[in-house]
């Protein structure tokens, strides 16, 4: 078996898929499961979702790993994030695997680092990938703590996961069918169009100014990239993002990312019991 350790993802001579298939290997190895079905990954606030879950099945057929035992992830570099691999298997005989973090665009890792957990889930056998974040909002009715469902986005990066003349058509990116029944859920969800801006820092209200202009409801620095690697791994995507405050200029309050995590807290039981609900129906 590959173990990957000598797989380097910033190399441009490694493939990205070898690293993934070497990840994917290693959390098998380590879950005892030979596939995942279903693939998590938890932004700013999301972190109670996987102990929602975990509750539906056995607690103790979970498996946990640190991320660094797995090749190709690093540790957690944002406050409030968990940086560890978990495997929670559902009562119908599905496994999810759960991200406790992600790679952000504005570490500086390179776009392959980024998508790393998307193509590892993709070898691990994942069908379906659900994408949450915290945010800002530009809608004022979106008080901090309302999920929302991402409808579309716009990639502000300037970058793309796909290498070469490999052409993904992303129309219906994220999946109409899982909308759906996300709101069969919970019919309040709302949806909106998700910007994704490079960060590392808050954007400026004339940046936002220029999201709302553009077609934008929701601001942040994730999810983009990963979303357009499911697309093109045949992965089918669910996007949900917690508005964790008002985006710049949108409120008189200057941003600050601990704001981030005390909405995340504050919300946590119910986007938890959501996200549970809403992948056990997947």
């Amino acid at each position: 078996m590959t173990t990957g350790a000598d797989l380097d993802l910033a190399d441009p001579s490694t493939d990205p898929r070898e690293v993934a298939r070497a990840a994917a290997a290693v959390i098998a190895d380590r879950t005892g499961a030979e596939r995942h079905d279903i693939a998590l990954v938890l932004g700013s606030g999301w972190k109670p979702a996987a102990e929602a879950l975990a509750g539906l099945g056995d607690p103790a057929s979970s498996t946990e790993m640190d991320n660094t035992e797995v090749p190709g992830f690093t540790a957690a570099a944002v406050a409030g994030h968990s940086g560890t691999i978990r495997s929670i298997p559902l009562p119908d005989g599905r496994r999810v695997l759960v991200y406790g973090t992600r790679t952000h665009y504005y570490e500086g890792r390179g776009v392959r680092a980024v998508v790393h957990a998307i193509r590892t889930a993709a070898a691990a056998g994942c069908r379906t990938v659900v994408l949450t974040n915290g945010c800002g909002g530009l809608r004022p009715e979106w008080a901090p703590g309302t999920p929302v469902l991402i409808r579309d986005h716009i990639n502000l990066t300037a970058d793309s996961p796909i290498e070469g003349a490999n052409f993904v058509d992303l129309t219906d990116l994220y999946s109409p069918r899982l909308r759906d029944l996300a709101r069969e859920v919970d019919p309040s969800l709302q949806e909106g169009v998700y910007v994704q801006f490079r960060g590392p820092h808050y954007e400026t209200p004339a940046e936002v100014a220029m999201a709302k202009v553009i077609g934008g409801d929701l601001v942040g620095m994730s999810t983009t990239l990963e979303a357009i690697a499911a697309r093109a791994s045949g992965m089918e995507v669910l996007g949900i993002s917690l508005v964790t405050n008002p985006a710049a200029g949108i409120s008189a309050t200057p941003l600050d990312h601990q704001e981030v995590i005390e909405a995340g807290q504050a919300a946590a039981q119910r986007c938890g019991d959501l996200l549970a609900r809403i992948v056990e129906r997947i």
